[in-house]
């Protein structure tokens, strides 16, 4: 089976937080990723802040806060 990438992957991907107060759910870390990718291009400081607060909140076994996480899951909205 081949790997999937771009579209392919963030078409199944669910764009939801998760509201159980555990760790972030991969979908929200994998969407961080992209969302830093496009932050960086357009020089956005706030948004390269709060995906990395995200991902490192993933990295920790830890909770992202909600401003930074309805902040990536919004980015592109």
């Amino acid at each position: 089976m081949l790997p999937q990438f771009g579209t392919a992957v963030r078409k199944s991907k669910s764009l939801t937080a998760e509201t159980s107060g555990s760790a972030p759910e991969k979908a929200t870390v994998d969407v961080a990723w992209l969302v830093l990718e496009a932050a960086n291009d357009l020089g956005d400081h706030a948004a390269i802040e709060a995906c990395r607060r995200v991902i490192d909140a993933e990295l920790n076994g830890t909770v992202a806060g909600s401003s930074d996480t309805d902040l990536v899951l919004g980015y592109f909205r």
